[in-house]
Formats: structure tokens, C-alpha cells, sequence
């Protein structure tokens, strides 16, 4: 079945014109630009991996901002990635609804388990905070657990 405007003149004219400006453009789009261009991946920017601030002397600040912009970007995508665990475990119990309890167990434990190792890493620092500071942060905490077992057990009594 055709279409009755098809055959109108005003239609014809209107598709002569658009033919005639998109044909070459289109041509040379998908001859010369097309095969010429680099492939990137669109969603992501790649960053090659610098030193931490622990492998950084001392008098080195050019090594401590590099290692201080590596770990934003480290925190940015940890974050990002809790909050996408999250949001899995809200829509598998949104979706599930009454059955969310028995059904989406896993996804929450996943979930949870992502939140405290976040915490663990990045909690309790100031929003300034920068990688001097997260470290300090982990060293206090092997110290602690060296001197009184793991975070969250107690204390050792001295015997």
C-alpha cells in the first residue's frame, strides 16, 4: 500500500531539496570521517595509574598533588560504585515488594558490605580532607588493630 501524498508534487520537491543537501553530507560522513576517526570509549576518561603518597618523598609536592588527585578520582568512582550497589538492592526490593526480605538478601548483604568498606576507608574524614589525611586514617586503624584486635571487637584486657 502506498502512500496517497507520495505522489504530490509539493512532497517531491520537498524530497528533491532535502536529498540534495543530506546526500553529500551524508557521503562524505560515512567515506571520510567515519573510517579516518578513532575509536574511544565514550563513558569514561582513562588515567594512568601515578605513585601513592606513600611511595612519594618527602620534599616532593608535584608527587603528593598527583597522588591527592588519584585518590579524589579513586573516591569519586567508590562512591559512585556504592551508590549503584544501592540502588540495585532499592529497585530488586521495590520491584519484589513483600518478597523483598527473602528474595533480595544477597543484593542488601553486597550493599551493606560495600557501605562499610566505604567507611571504612573515607568515613569520618572532613569534606576537605585529602590523601594525607585518608592515610593517617589507616595507619591509626592497623595501630589500633594491632594494639587491640579488629575495629568494632572490643578492647584486649592486658593478661
Amino acid at each position: 500500500m502506498t502512500d496517497p501524498y507520495s505522489d504530490n508534487l509539493f512532497t517531491k520537491f520537498c524530497t528533491s531539496v532535502f536529498n540534495t543537501i543530506d546526500k553529500p553530507v551524508t557521503w562524505f560522513r560515512e567515506r571520510v570521517v567515519v573510517p579516518n576517526r578513532k575509536e574511544y570509549p565514550w563513558y569514561h576518561r582513562s588515567y594512568n595509574r601515578v605513585p601513592t603518597i606513600d611511595q612519594c618523598y618527602t620534599d616532593d609536592p608535584v608527587c603528593f598533588f598527583e597522588a591527592n588527585e588519584q585518590w579524589i578520582r579513586d573516591r569519586q568512582v567508590d562512591r559512585e560504585i556504592v551508590n549503584i550497589l544501592r540502588q540495585r538492592w532499592r529497585d530488586c526490593a521495590f520491584y519484589e515488594g513483600v518478597d523483598a526480605p527473602v528474595k533480595c538478601v544477597e543484593l542488601q548483604k553486597i550493599s551493606e558490605d560495600a557501605e562499610t568498606n566505604f567507611f571504612i576507608k573515607y568515613g569520618d574524614l572532613s569534606a576537605y580532607a585529602n590523601v594525607k589525611d585518608c592515610y593517617m586514617k589507616q595507619k591509626h586503624r592497623m595501630l589500633w588493630e594491632r594494639r587491640h584486635g579488629p575495629v568494632g571487637t572490643g578492647m584486649k584486657t592486658e593478661q
